[in-house]
């Protein structure tokens, strides 16, 4: 992957990501558990359902100190089982 986010950012940084997949009680702790991974700290991910229930938009925030870490998690987020998406 390469991105701009070093040109573009100053870190470290508050950084948001949406994680968007099917509807499973699991995903939230799965996004918790890449994140921890790679930035450790105390997460509270909002989880917000579609209109049919279909979907999960799992929202985390994390303090990011680098490119590379914002690559890896894109990557192992965009990994996970059921995921469709990672904005």
């Amino acid at each position: 992957m390469n991105t701009k986010f070093d040109e573009l950012l100053e870190f470290p940084c508050h950084f948001p990501f949406k994680v968007i997949g099917h509807a499973s009680e699991q995903l939230p702790d799965q996004v918790v558990a890449v994140v921890q991974a790679h930035a450790p700290g105390d997460y509270h991910p909002t989880v917000r359902p579609s209109s049919k229930g279909s979907y999960h938009a799992v929202t985390i925030n994390i303090t990011a100190t680098s490119k590379e870490q914002l690559e890896t998690l894109y990557t192992e987020l965009g990994a996970i089982d059921g995921v469709i998406r990672v904005l």
